[in-house]
């Protein structure tokens, strides 16, 4: 019995549809998907932002997907070397991973001068330099005014990128000194003196005793002053 011609010819399209291979994703587009990523996330960076996106692995043969979304996985960041996952949820399932370097171009403190352990920091001793942040240890000073006032923990030679955890507030209130406790509230103020018996910063939290023993915990303030809240 011979087949009806008609029905070959129904069978050709299945045929060669069975013999198309599945479209392929462009690995060109992923790279475009972490450098758009990536962008958005560095927009609050302090510099001038340059975003460089490296290869995807050529052997890679992932299906195509419609919305490809990029994320930072684990503890990654956007800030020097860091990777860039990329995954897709349909048709096929995949995640991939893309190396990428975020640099930030901008300026940040040097000592001009050689400092000492203890010493406070003036505004000329200080100077500013441009360069990749990314590429210098973190915590680096980028303003003056978060160094100048502050006393150094450590000494440092000229040229050292100045670290904000090489840098203390210089205390206003020391122990054994005579502070001034002040209480202020609605139409009235009071003011007593105390022993601090403790060190304190502007703005960190003091304890003075009082001529009754009593122990009275505040806000040190430049000029010996300890603020109290009841």
């Amino acid at each position: 019995m011979k087949t009806p011609v008609r029905f070959l010819i129904a069978l050709l399209p299945l045929a060669a549809a069975a013999q198309t291979p599945p479209a392929r994703q462009d690995h060109a587009v992923l790279r475009q998907a972490v450098e758009q990523f990536l962008r958005i996330q560095s927009a609050g960076l302090p510099g001038q932002v340059t975003i460089s996106v490296g290869q995807v692995d050529p052997r890679l043969n992932l299906a195509a997907c419609a919305a490809p979304e990029a994320f930072l996985p684990g503890t990654a960041r956007v800030w020097g070397k860091t990777t860039v996952g990329v995954r897709c949820s349909a048709p096929a399932p995949w995640t991939v991973y893309i190396p990428a370097t975020v640099s930030v171009t901008g300026d940040y403190l040097v000592t001009a001068t050689p400092l000492a352990q203890g010493q406070v920091v003036g505004p000329n001793d200080l100077a500013k330099v441009r360069g990749d942040l990314t590429a210098l240890p973190q915590g680096i000073v980028t303003d003056a005014s978060q160094a100048v006032g502050r006393t150094l923990n450590v000494s440092l030679r000229p040229g050292t990128p100045l670290r904000g955890d090489s840098l203390r507030s210089q205390q206003v209130v020391q122990q054994g000194q005579l502070v001034r406790l002040v209480t202020n509230g609605p139409g009235f103020s009071i003011s007593a003196e105390a022993r601090a018996i403790s060190n304190a910063a502007d703005g960190q939290i003091a304890q003075a005793r009082t001529q009754a023993g009593q122990v009275v915990s505040g806000v040190a303030r430049a000029g010996g002053v300890v603020e109290v809240t009841y």
